[in-house]
């Protein structure tokens, strides 16, 4: 069985820029390209699950998103096969959905899909949703304090069992 990281990506990985739709503001968080290169040198499948509600409520199409997730993989410098899958939720909060997050559906058809052993599966996220997709596919929620929420706030709202760190380098740096 494998081991996998599910990344959301605004506030986790770059940051968080409401509705982004240019590839030129795609600003990556610093030391991710540290801490992906070591998750992957360690074994670890890389999946990208990333809400994009702008889409939805019909601020940009979906191409616009496509354009800066090759963008960030672009400044990632780690190759264009960086990640094993990509899920886009595009749609709003209010419209229904089978894949926005927290619901668990991608990462449980990956965990199918690629024989991947939930105790060794982790989603790392900047929003509670994030979290609690997790939860609901029984990995480990991580929370980084890069985006929407700062320690003490996640301290109040995680769910039981999160690990909080200060970046997704820091968690990295706990990866075996």
């Amino acid at each position: 069985m494998n081991k996998a990281l599910f990344l959301d990506r605004d506030g986790t990985l770059i940051f968080d820029k409401d509705y982004l739709a240019d590839p030129a503001k795609v600003e990556l968080i610093p030391g991710v390209a540290d801490g992906l290169r070591r998750a992957r040198n360690l074994g670890y499948r890389l999946f990208l699950f990333t809400n994009q509600s702008g889409i939805g409520r019909g601020y940009h199409p979906l191409a616009d998103a496509e354009a800066c997730n090759r963008r960030m993989i672009e400044l990632l410098k780690l190759g264009g096969d960086l990640f094993t899958a990509i899920c886009i939720a595009p749609e709003a909060p209010d419209q229904p959905s089978d894949y926005r997050k927290p619901s668990p559906r991608f990462i449980l058809e990956m965990i199918a899909e690629h024989d991947l052993d939930p105790a060794h599966c982790w989603i790392v996220g900047d929003r509670e949703s994030d979290l609690l997709a997790g939860v609901n596919a029984h990995i480990h929620p991580v929370a980084v304090c890069t985006g929407k929420y700062d320690r003490a706030t996640w301290v109040k709202v995680a769910p039981a069992g999160t690990g909080i760190f200060d970046d997704f380098t820091a968690f990295a740096a706990t990866l075996a």
